[in-house]
């Protein structure tokens, strides 16, 4: 066991093999002996004293856990300040990345982007309005199957009926749906709305939507 008053001098390749195993007043030492530069080092790069910390910390940490990151025959020293300005490069080119996306996002929100988006929101919640005028155990059925993702069986077990009657529950309310939405209401859609109207519908109808 290596005393506290004898880690001041101990080599790198010891403070290394100390470092390997696992002992934690070595470990200390070297974060206390380095830290500060390595901040200070990060600090260049990053611009911002807190981050520059926080990636030494994090930095400390990984070797920490996975202390054969060090090699025996290596500098330590050497090896801490790569690994800062490692780790401080890909931080920001990971901010780099997240201000890109985000700027590209930004650039998309165009009047007619939000338009459009407003306008299916509103198809969306037409869809679901019917969906509720539907008779209560065919709206809870067909819930159950196109919102819950649960099977013919799953519904028949849950509410105690047979496939059969599930199924013919769904095609009642894609029938019912289909002839509310586009032959009864809303004739004042145009083509446009309708031709949205119709694919937000087909998500809802899916499979069955052949059978009617």
């Amino acid at each position: 066991m290596v005393k506290t008053s004898d880690i001041n001098q101990l080599s790198e390749a010891a403070l290394i093999r100390e470092v390997h195993a696992k002992n934690r007043l070595v470990f200390t030492f070297v974060y206390e002996r380095h830290f500060q530069e390595l901040a200070m080092t990060a600090f260049r790069y990053v611009k911002d004293a807190g981050i520059a910390q926080e990636l030494v910390q994090e930095v400390f940490i990984k070797i920490w856990e996975q202390p054969a990151l060090l090699d025996e025959n290596g500098a330590l020293r050497a090896y801490l300040y790569k690994a800062v300005i490692n780790h401080a490069i890909n931080y920001l080119k990971r901010e780099k990345n997240i201000a890109r996306h985000h700027s590209l996002i930004a650039a998309s929100l165009t009047d007619s982007y939000l338009q459009d988006l407003q306008e299916e929101q509103e198809l969306k919640l037409l869809i679901y309005q019917e969906i509720e005028k539907l008779p209560r155990q065919c709206c809870k059925v067909f819930k159950m199957s196109r919102f819950d993702g649960l099977k013919y069986r799953e519904i028949a077990d849950q509410l105690s009926l047979s496939e059969k009657t599930v199924e013919n529950h769904i095609i009642h309310a894609l029938k019912v749906l289909r002839e509310n939405l586009f032959y009864r209401q809303h004739n004042s859609r145009d083509y446009t709305a309708n031709l949205k109207l119709m694919q937000l519908f087909l998500l809802v109808a899916g499979e069955l939507l052949t059978q009617l």
